[in-house]
């Protein structure tokens, strides 16, 4: 039986900053607009927060029972390992999503009803990410997914819900948090290209391959600095920014130079604090703005 903080390991708290970030610079956006609301933007974690959780022990399960975590290099599966049973981690996928549905309702009957459609749409991304007959994670379309929900939908879906508009900052931060966002889960997958493709997961990684996919997360980082410039449009603040840049350096420096495996691990943690530090440095700098 999985100890509490196997639990904990299982939800993969390195992806939180995927969560939180989003919620930051969308509230940031809002503020642009001098329309912050901050219980609104609790409400926006809150259903960030237990999605990102709700999808990964989805993911733990279906890939679990698929028996596509059974040899990996990356942290603890709580399926693949035998520590939990599928039941077990489906529950907990099931009440995370719960729980972010619930959070959902209520910030779209207090905005706008019409977000009750997107809550369902990304409960449904949620789980069909590797669940279901056709998962879409395994038809290399993972990274479109995650540049939508945890860039587009949570940005924007932030700042409409405070602002009841959405203007070109707010999509300006929404594209920089999707290729953070996005450059997570290419790290992750460029990790595991040779497990994935022993076990028939056709990431968008094993489509690329190795030396592309290394030049598609440099990419990624390179549009979230170039776009911290075009910012500055709205405000020289948020040149501030580029503090993020030595973090986002050091993300960088394995996938850079070669490296595989487990070698691999701290780039998805310094990409994550990249994206935080950024949305919360712009964020900050719209807000004063």
């Amino acid at each position: 039986m999985a100890t509490v903080a196997q639990w904990i390991e299982g939800a993969r708290p390195r992806t939180l900053p995927n969560a939180v970030s989003p919620v930051l610079a969308g509230t940031g956006a809002a503020a642009w607009l001098g329309a912050a609301v901050w219980w609104k933007a609790l409400l926006a974690l809150a259903v960030s927060v237990a999605l990102i959780i709700g999808v990964n022990f989805a993911n733990d399960y279906s890939d679990g029972v698929r028996g596509t975590d059974d040899v990996r290099a990356g942290p603890l599966r709580l399926v693949g390992s035998r520590l939990a049973s599928p039941r077990a981690v489906l529950s907990a996928a099931v009440a995370a999503l719960a729980v972010g549905a619930v959070a959902g309702l209520v910030l779209a009957l207090y905005s706008n009803p019409w977000l009750i459609a997107v809550g369902v749409v990304c409960i449904a991304g949620a789980w069909l990410y590797t669940g279901g007959s056709r998962p879409y994670g395994y038809q290399g379309l993972g990274e479109v997914a995650v540049f939508v929900f945890f860039g587009l939908v949570a940005v924007l879906g932030t700042q409409y819900t405070q602002a009841l508009r959405v203007d070109w900052v707010g999509l300006v931060c929404a594209v920089v948090m999707g290729s953070l966002s996005s450059a997570v889960l290419v790290a992750n997958n460029l990790r595991d290209i040779p497990t994935d493709t022993t076990s028939g997961k056709i990431t968008l990684a094993v489509r690329l391959g190795d030396a592309r996919t290394r030049r598609l997360y440099a990419g990624l980082l390179a549009v979230a600095g170039v776009l911290t410039v075009v910012l500055a449009a709205a405000t020289p603040w948020c040149l501030a920014g580029l503090v993020a840049a030595p973090l986002a350096v050091r993300a960088a420096a394995p996938v850079v130079r070669g490296r595989t495996g487990p070698e691999l691990i701290p780039v998805l943690r310094d990409t994550g604090l990249t994206m935080l530090v950024w949305a919360l440095v712009v964020a900050t700098a719209l807000w004063l703005s």
